[in-house]
């Protein structure tokens, strides 16, 4: 990833902590919730990520590149396929300008959050 995209991922996270991102498997989803580490690490055991996710920065001044790694912490919940869509979903979700505003609506008007707007967004059938 750019480090100039990095950047605004990791502005936008500590903005916006928390999202849910519906998972399609079969003929229904499971919705996903996003969280960050400083939650995780605040309800340690309590939280049982099946997926996280680490950047590294080393290079981004000189290389202007941040190293993305993905671990699937229960594969038995979780595929390497559906984790990188998940990953894919949530950066989508972060950085696009439009998408953003669910994710702000999500965090800071929660009365006005509608999940089908989500849903809708990623073109899967409202149940």
């Amino acid at each position: 990833m750019k480090a100039k995209l990095y950047h605004l991922l990791e502005h936008r996270a500590s903005e916006c902590r928390y999202f849910v991102i519906p998972l399609w498997r079969g003929s229904g989803y499971t919705t996903m919730f996003i969280q960050g580490l400083e939650d995780y690490k605040a309800r340690g055991t309590q939280a049982a990520p099946y997926f996280t996710v680490s950047f590294y920065t080393e290079f981004a001044e000189s290389k202007d590149l941040v190293l993305i790694r993905g671990d699937v912490v229960f594969t038995s919940k979780l595929t390497d396929s559906e984790a990188k869509w998940l990953l894919e979903a949530a950066q989508s979700f972060y950085l696009n300008d439009a998408r953003y505003k669910l994710v702000e609506r999500f965090n800071r008007q929660t009365h006005d959050f509608e999940f089908k707007d989500v849903l809708q967004v990623l073109d899967m059938p409202i149940l």
